[in-house]
């Protein structure tokens, strides 16, 4: 079952109303006591249902959640649509590309929107594990690399992140000053993957990833890294790779 709710995030993009996806597990109606962790995500058009993800191909991840039931609840905010919006508050910091000019890095005012907002009202709506254990955070793409910002800077409030195909490549020397200046628990766990496709089309992402999973391991916390044979930078691809991340949150 999905709800289907709408939010502006006037800090970012005021002129856009946005829709969030919570979908919840199956038998959640059956229980007035059982409460259930919560995995945040981005992009939130582009994973329960083909007709409305961005190139016609989602995650599945309402018919994967109906066939396993995973006990868990997932809830997405959709993206920006708004000129370089969804880039921008998804950067944890501002760089220039060749292909898409200055990015100005909002990640922060996202975050505590998603922080602030987002998590109390999805806490006061429905039944809930709010602590810190049960939090999760993920994305693909510029998702992925918020997740991985977003595990590292609220480390007080998210214990895991998925990290699908992380633009590490947007810049990858501040993605890993990043990583090296802040302070993650050891028990935080961080899965990250990139499929083969991707590596070797881009020599950035290469140099960046192993960088990334190199800083990581100088902070002592927890990763998985996964390079997926035949896996390139698409919904389709990272639909393939959902019982995976299911598998590292533990379920």
């Amino acid at each position: 079952m999905i709800d289907h709710f709408t939010f502006s995030i006037p800090q970012l993009s005021p002129e856009m109303e946005r829709r969030a996806y919570v979908c919840l597990p199956e038998g959640y109606d059956l229980s007035e006591d059982e409460r259930y962790p919560v995995l945040y995500m981005f992009d939130g058009q582009n994973l329960f249902s083909d007709d409305e993800a961005a190139f016609g191909v989602s995650w599945g991840l309402a018919d994967y959640m109906q066939e396993t039931g995973t006990p868990l609840i997932i809830a997405a905010i959709e993206s920006s649509t708004v000129g370089d919006g969804r880039l921008e508050e998804l950067s944890p910091y501002t760089h220039r590309t060749e292909s898409l000019g200055l990015i100005r890095g909002r990640a922060r005012t996202m975050l505590a929107w998603m922080t602030d907002i987002f998590k109390p009202f999805i806490d006061g709506r429905y039944r809930t594990i709010p602590d810190r254990e049960a939090t999760f955070i993920g994305g693909s793409s510029m998702g992925g690399l918020m997740s991985l910002y977003a595990a590292v800077s609220r480390s007080d409030l998210y214990s895991a992140a998925v990290c699908l195909s992380p633009s590490l490549w947007t810049h990858p020397a501040k993605a890993v000053r990043m990583l090296r200046q802040s302070d993650i628990p050891s028990d935080t766990r961080i899965y990250l993957d990139y499929g083969t496709e991707e590596l070797d089309n881009h020599a950035d992402n290469r140099r960046a990833l192993l960088a990334a999973a190199q800083a990581l391991m100088e902070k002592g916390c927890g990763y998985t890294l996964s390079i997926v044979p035949g896996a390139d930078h698409s919904e389709a691809s990272w639909a393939r790779r959902v019982p995976a991340f299911m598998r590292f949150l533990g379920f």
